[in-house]
Parts: structure tokens; C-alpha cells; sequence
């Protein structure tokens, strides 16, 4: 499984962004399940808020491709305040501290992403270093 951050959402559906074409051929050539976070739907929704049609795409490319949409739960509530306690300093913020927290429960270490300096710095609980894409 890969985790997929909201910035890689945003570039794909927005062909100004600077990423666009890094992010489109990495998106091409995954070939595992890919899983995300309602925070990082939401994320990609207001990020995309002024690109007319390009929040309907995004539920398109939610719907059209098996993007898997972890669920949190209140058990998950105190890790994900924790770890934005502890990278305060970036700051770290909701949707990157779910995806911390689902990478820790179910044990995924890569994570399709364009955020890298912050996901070099993360550490999930007993995984090390996450494997990033591009």
C-alpha cells in the first residue's frame, strides 16, 4: 500500500501546478493500492477551491481509481494530537498527522507526497523513514 498526501491530488488536477508532470508519471507507474485520509480529502478540496471543475475531478479520481480512505477513529484521536504536539515546529497539521497515524497502524512506509522535507522529518512509530514519491 502507498499513502497519498493531498499536494499530489492537487498537482494532478491542476496543470499549472510546477509538479504536474513528476506527480502524473508517478501516478501512472504505481501499480500497489493506494489509501488516504478524509483530512487529506479535505485538504485537496480547499486547496483546488478556485480551479473551476477541479473538485468534481477530484471526487473522480476518488471514485474512478481504488484510493482506499482509511478510517480514524476516537482510538487514533490521542496519537494525532500527540504527533502535531511533537512536529509543532513545521507545523505539522491534521491531515499529515493522519497519515503518520494510519502509516503507524497499518504498518505502510511509503507515501506518494510532495511535502518531502516535512516526511523526511516524520517518524512513524517503529517504521523508520518513509519510502517517498516521487
Amino acid at each position: 500500500m502507498i499513502l497519498v498526501d493531498a499536494g499530489p491530488l492537487v498537482a494532478l488536477l491542476d496543470r499549472t501546478d510546477p509538479r504536474h508532470d513528476a506527480c502524473r508519471e508517478c501516478w501512472e507507474a504505481i501499480d500497489d493500492d493506494l489509501v488516504t485520509t478524509w483530512p487529506v480529502v479535505t485538504e485537496a478540496m480547499h486547496l483546488l477551491r478556485r480551479i473551476f471543475g477541479a473538485q468534481d475531478r477530484l471526487w473522480e479520481v476518488i471514485d474512478r481509481y481504488p484510493i482506499l480512505l482509511a478510517p480514524l477513529t476516537t482510538a487514533d484521536l490521542p496519537r494525532i494530537r500527540e504527533l502535531m504536539r511533537k512536529y509543532r515546529d513545521l507545523p505539522m497539521d491534521l491531515a499529515d498527522a493522519a497519515l503518520v497515524r494510519v502509516a503507524e497502524r497499518e504498518r505502510i512506509r511509503r507515501i506518494f507526497t510532495v511535502a518531502r522535507r516535512d516526511f523526511e522529518i516524520y517518524r512513524p512509530y517503529c517504521l523508520g523513514r518513509f519510502q517517498i514519491l516521487p
